[in-house]
């Protein structure tokens, strides 16, 4: 895994939706390296007695990553954060094994080395992975300068890679007890209502409204997916040599069991005004500033063509190859994820440091026009 200094387009920096909009959480401390050191050795990672150099990485996620180096290994340590977090945004299980199981299949992730869910090792559970070297395109200048062929190339695999993801099987993949009775919105619906009252409830009475629209239309949710849950251009990285091709889809924290329209929604309001909204102020809006990215219609056909093919790719008698993406439901999963990205800013608004500064006026704006984006979103 390369590391990342740009920021995801959000008024969290670039994991905004897996920080949840709760508690800021703790920067990344110190690493015992002799500690990592002597648990890799145990587990044949490392030779007995070799030192390891532990450097933490740039890129604003919610889950601290580190370069580890020496002993002849180059690998990245994702771990918690040490305080402040929410145990479900930072489950190392979770986003350990969702990787492993995708490893050598059609969606490309970054190679699982171990996982210690021991946190007396270093004082948090922690996992290892493989370090890519790759690009990721999650700021307007980084495909500013793109070809237009290129960019095209960039959006369409985007498109076609969640595709792939959504055409696995969860419980072939070993993930089946991800599971659960309650649908997916139900539980994603009271987990943001929680995050709103924690974050400014009262302060905008429109997102009261909004999530109230939304609880008041779930839709059938159909067989499980596997869900990235917060798929988007700044959490895929691509092949330096061949921009085109996917490296690793990066990030997991959120992911789950849910329906693939929830991924497709989220992808496509980021490519769309709320993805504007929140780029505002920071060099300009990726899909705007390059010709070759694709419209987000054709983000979504570039999806179901390759979800398409997947299906008849697929055995006749699996069920998830049936079942098809209900695009009647993309626009709840669009208004759902705006509102989202709007209690993240009411999260982020509500432990600004200066509450009369330009940052507070800022954000407050966001939250408003965001919120209103959604319910527009929804009542279209």
């Amino acid at each position: 895994m390369a590391e990342r200094a740009h920021p995801h387009p959000s008024c969290g920096g670039r994991g905004a939706l897996r920080d949840l909009a709760g508690p800021a959480v703790s920067a990344p401390g110190s690493v015992d390296a002799r500690a990592l050191a002597d648990w890799a050795a145990g587990r044949g990672l490392l030779a007995r007695g070799a030192r390891l150099r532990v450097e933490a990485l740039a890129g604003g996620s919610s889950n601290p990553t580190y370069r580890v180096r020496g002993g002849g290994v180059d690998l990245v340590l994702r771990t918690p954060p040490r305080r402040g977090g929410l145990p479900t945004a930072h489950d190392m299980d979770r986003e350990y094994r969702f990787q492993a199981a995708l490893a050598g299949g059609a969606v490309p992730v970054a190679p699982m080395v171990a996982l210690c869910p021991d946190p007396a090792v270093i004082g948090v559970p922690f996992y290892l992975m493989g370090r890519l070297d790759g690009v990721v395109y999650g700021r307007a200048e980084s495909v500013r300068g793109l070809p237009a062929h290129t960019a095209a190339a960039v959006g369409g695999e985007l498109a076609r890679t969640l595709a792939r993801l959504h055409a696995v099987d969860p419980v072939a993949a070993g993930l089946g007890d991800y599971a659960r009775p309650e649908p997916y919105p139900v539980r994603q619906l009271r987990r943001w209502r929680r995050q709103w009252a924690a974050s400014a409830a009262g302060s905008v009475p429109a997102v009261d409204e909004v999530l109230a629209a939304l609880a008041a239309r779930v839709p059938d949710v159909g067989p499980d997916r596997i869900v990235h849950g917060d798929y988007n251009l700044a959490n895929v990285m691509y092949a330096r040599d061949r921009p085109e091709r996917v490296l690793a889809v990066l990030d997991w924290e959120l992911a789950a069991l849910g329906p693939a329209a929830a991924d497709v929604g989220q992808l496509l309001a980021y490519w769309g005004p709320a993805g504007r909204l929140l780029a505002a102020g920071r060099g300009g809006h990726a899909p705007d500033v390059n010709p070759g990215l694709p419209t987000a219609d054709e983000l979504l056909a570039a999806y179901l063509a390759e979800r398409a093919a997947a299906e008849r790719a697929a055995a006749p008698t699996d069920p998830v190859a049936r079942d098809e993406l209900n695009i009647r439901h993309i626009p709840f999963w669009q208004a759902f994820a705006v509102i989202k990205l709007a209690i993240v800013c009411a999260g982020a608004l509500r432990r600004t440091a200066d509450p009369s500064g330009e940052r507070r006026r800022r954000i407050e704006s966001l939250v408003t026009g965001l919120t209103a984006l959604a319910r527009d979103t929804l009542e279209e």
